[in-house]
């Protein structure tokens, strides 16, 4: 039997405090940071169902981030089913049935993200070869040079590699297929999979996974379908093996 990944409790906790020690010391809180950090505070407990949050104010105070990026943070989180804004009341962390909703994303393990991703990734390469445009393109190369200028800070790295990733999705005009690569991002911004992300990222990896994303773009350009998929699969295999090894230690 696959051996799943496990994440306890008190391990998310640490992950949090990785997170915001990062944040505070490297760069200005983004909404993909709050979102991470509201998301962590409603899975560790702190805010059950149905509790009403605190108010823009209070967790832009709490943050030390602005307005502007609360509402946005908000926002991803309801488009996520994880929160509800009640017009007049205030945000609300949704109950039983958007929890039975989103269930199988929160008990999705990193390995079986991956593999997820095998069985649809490559294909959206071939499905790339068919319609990117020049515009795609450049969109590609401006978050090529972001995650190549990103080696130094992994959580910085990770939200432009999922941006890369959930590009290739809409570059093939698939409507379920951009949906289903959008709730495996959800997976993706997990405290789980955020904890093995901060574990396996260094240096050498992201050079790594840059030199695999270039790879994967030069074939699309070069409109070589098969070529695109084996370089999505190569790259998913490293990403496969460095959790597998962090698993085993």
């Amino acid at each position: 039997m696959r051996k799943k990944i496990g994440i306890d409790l008190e391990l998310v906790h640490i992950w949090y405090n990785i997170l915001l020690m990062e944040i505070r010391e490297n760069k200005k809180l983004s909404a993909s940071d709050l979102t991470r950090l509201l998301r962590q505070t409603i899975t560790s407990g702190e805010f059950s169902p149905q509790d009403r949050l605190p108010s823009e104010r209070v967790l832009s105070e709490r943050f030390g981030t602005a307005r502007g990026t609360v509402r946005s943070a908000l926002a991803k989180l309801e488009r996520e089913g994880v929160v509800e804004t009640r017009p007049g009341s205030g945000t609300y962390v949704v109950g039983e049935e958007g929890e039975a909703t989103n269930q199988v994303v929160a008990n999705a393990s990193p390995l079986e993200l991956i593999d997820a991703r095998f069985a649809l990734e490559p294909h959206s390469c071939r499905l790339a070869v068919l319609n990117a445009r020049a515009a795609d393109f450049e969109k590609l190369e401006k978050l090529m040079d972001e995650m190549e200028k990103a080696t130094n800070s992994p959580t910085r790295f990770s939200e432009l590699d999922t941006k890369f990733h959930a590009l290739l999705a809409e570059i093939t005009g698939n409507s379920l297929l951009i949906w289903i690569v959008a709730q495996i991002n959800n997976v993706r911004n997990q405290e789980q999979w955020s904890l093995m992300r901060h574990l396996t990222l260094n240096e050498n990896v992201i050079h790594q996974y840059n030199r695999e994303h270039r790879e994967i773009v030069a074939a699309i350009k070069q409109r070589e379908p098969e070529r695109a998929a084996q370089a999505m699969k190569t790259h998913l295999e490293a990403a496969r093996l460095s959790l597998t090894r962090s698993a085993a230690t």
